[in-house]
This record gives structure tokens, C-alpha cells and sequence, in this order.
């Protein structure tokens, strides 16, 4: 472990003797190294850049860890001091505190023995971040490659996260892990199936299962996750149309027969363009409200001394009054006209 130095002429040493990132990197115009060599020695670099990056980072969240820490103990009790360590160095506090996150995660896999020390040099930046937010079953799957030595990207991460939910998940039917489990049904394209499928009810998964296990291949799995995706859009938006909740409407077989014949898709984003469309007629009307308010107030401080700001009311009168008029065109060819009408009138 490095240690920390303790005075001014220890940190001198160190600095004295920094550490040599001195790469050997390939000339760009050297037509003679191979596309494939020239890739292979950017590639190295970037490598040992990113391990170097990401233990870096490590000890920074450990020590913005140990200041913040310091000063809830011998502090104001609001941080203050904190705030003002971090203002001193330019870090933002969503900064710190995603490395001390960092740092968290780090120290938890370690201390559990979940992850060999040398082993987070086998992580890119980005797959330690990615593996420190999954579920304990996916670090335990991506720690132990890292354990035996094996390089760690987000690829191998999603890959194994992947693998994981195509095995274990009990939305999939048995027809589908079989395959994937023989490599002739790839597990990235479950992935997303299974994500789509945990939002929906019972009651709409044993079409989508029994389609998938009818035809266990990627276009049908693609076409299901299609679905999936589309049916929560139509189930999200429904729930949210007053025009749908205050009638006796069986949204339900609705569903049911936009499946049956097959516009699902259409159905669905036309529940949500009603959804958008009464949410914008609610913030249209209060809009609405509001710049008739301001006119009135306007109209009463003036007078004949203010003949532009009376102008500037009378240019506005075909927003503000009952009748709205707006040119969809800048020839003024195309009016909409829009009359507003309340209860209350």
C-alpha cells in the first residue's frame, strides 16, 4: 500500500520520483506498422491510462471521504467546512460525493472478499463504476473474472449481467434459457426482453411467453420486446387520460384487440399523444389565465400617457380574450381559432 506522507520532505521524495507514464506510442504516419499493431499499442496505453485513472480515483473519494467525515465530527454541523475544502480545489459536492461513492463501492467488495486488491487493476474506469452499481449477484460474477486475471470493460459486464438475467429470470420460458444457455440464442438480446417484461401485469406476459417460446429466435425476441415496451407505454399512458378514467371504457380488451390484429404500436402512441394532449391543454389554460390577469392589471395602470403599452395590450387582445387566434403559417393563410369555455360559464 502507498503510504501517505507525513511531512514536507517526504512528499519532495515523492515528487522527486514521479510515476512514469512515458508511452512509446506508435507513429500515425508510419504506413509500415500493421492497422492491427497500431490498434493493439493505442489500445495497451489506453488500458494502463484507465487503470491508472480509476485508482486515482479510488483514493480521492477515500480521501474526500476522510475530510467530510473529519468535519462531521469537529464541524458546524452543516459542512460547511466541508463545502468550503471542496470550493478550495474546484470540486463540485454531485463531484465528491460520486467519488466517495467510488471509493464506497471499492472498500465494500474488498472488505467483504468479494475482490483481490491487485485484481482492480483487471477494471476499466467505467466497468468498476458499472459492477459497483449492480446487484450483488453480478459483482459476484464480474469479481470473480477479475480475480483470475481477466481484463474487465463495460462490455464483459453488461455481457455477464446478461448472462445472468437470461439464466435466472422466471419471465423467460424454459425453451429460451435452453438456447441461451447452448450459445444459439444470444443472452444480449434478452436482456432488454426481460427488463420490459418486469413492468408489465401477469395477466399480459403468458401471450409474450408463449410467442417467444413458439419461435425462440433473435427476431422474435426482438419483436416481443417491441411489444413489451409498447403494451407498458399504453398501460403508463391510459392511467393518466381523464378522457379514458372517467368513462366505463375496458381498457383491458382494448388491449387485448390492438394485440389480436396486430397495431399495438399505434394504439399505444395514441394513448400517449392523448395523455401529452390533456396535459398541455391543463398548462395551456392556466397560461391562459395568467396572461389575462396581467392584462387586466396592465390596462388599469395605464392610460393616456402609455399609448405603445395600450398598443402592446391591443396587439395582444387575440391571445388574451375568449377567442384565441394563432397563424399556423407565416402568410397568415392558416388561423386557429380557439374559444375557451368553463364550467363555470
Amino acid at each position: 500500500m502507498v503510504q501517505v506522507p507525513q511531512s514536507p520532505s517526504d512528499l519532495a521524495a515523492i515528487l522527486n520520483n514521479p510515476v512514469d507514464l512515458d508511452f512509446h506510442l506508435p507513429d500515425p504516419e508510419d504506413e509500415e506498422i500493421p492497422e492491427l499493431d497500431f490498434q493493439q499499442q493505442v489500445d495497451n496505453a489506453w488500458l494502463v491510462c484507465d487503470r491508472f485513472d480509476l485508482q486515482t480515483e479510488i483514493w480521492r473519494g477515500r480521501i474526500l471521504r476522510v475530510v467530510r467525515d473529519r468535519e462531521k465530527k469537529g464541524g458546524d454541523g452543516r459542512g460547511t467546512g466541508f463545502l468550503n475544502w471542496l470550493k478550495e480545489r474546484e470540486i463540485s459536492k454531485s463531484q465528491a460525493y460520486s467519488l466517495i461513492q467510488l471509493a464506497n463501492s471499492a472498500d465494500t467488495l474488498l472488505e467483504e472478499g468479494k475482490l483481490d486488491p491487485d485484481a482492480i487493476r483487471s477494471f476499466s474506469k467505467r466497468a468498476f463504476i458499472e459492477t459497483s452499481k449492480a446487484s450483488p449477484e453480478i459483482q459476484q460474477l464480474v469479481t470473480e473474472a477479475a480475480n483470475k486475471g481477466d481484463r474487465i470493460t463495460r462490455r464483459e459486464v453488461r455481457q455477464l449481467a446478461d448472462e445472468w438475467t437470461a439464466m435466472n429470470s422466471d419471465l423467460l420460458p424454459d425453451e429460451v434459457k435452453e438456447m441461451a444457455a447452448s450459445g444459439s440464442l444470444p443472452s444480449r438480446y434478452l436482456s432488454p426482453l426481460v427488463k420490459e417484461m418486469e413492468k408489465l401485469p401477469d395477466s399480459h406476459l403468458k401471450v409474450l411467453r408463449g410467442e417467444v417460446a413458439g419461435n425462440p429466435d433473435v427476431d422474435t425476441v426482438k419483436q416481443a420486446t417491441s411489444d413489451a415496451r409498447n403494451l407498458s407505454k399504453y398501460l403508463d399512458a391510459a392511467a393518466q387520460v381523464q378522457a379514458i378514467s372517467e368513462t366505463t371504457l375496458d381498457v383491458e380488451m382494448a388491449l387485448e384487440e390492438a394485440l389480436r390484429v396486430g397495431c399495438l404500436n399505434t394504439a399505444a402512441d395514441m394513448v400517449k399523444q392523448a395523455a401529452q394532449l390533456e396535459q398541455t391543454i391543463a398548462k395551456f389554460y392556466m397560461t391562459w389565465k395568467r396572461l389575462g390577469s396581467l392584462a387586466d392589471r396592465l390596462y388599469v395602470d395605464t392610460g393616456a400617457s402609455t399609448p405603445n403599452l395600450r398598443s402592446l395590450l391591443t396587439c395582444l387582445e387575440r391571445l388574451a380574450g375568449e377567442v384565441i387566434e394563432v397563424n399556423l403559417d407565416d402568410t397568415g393563410e392558416r388561423t386557429i381559432r380557439l374559444k375557451v369555455l368553463t364550467d363555470a360559464e
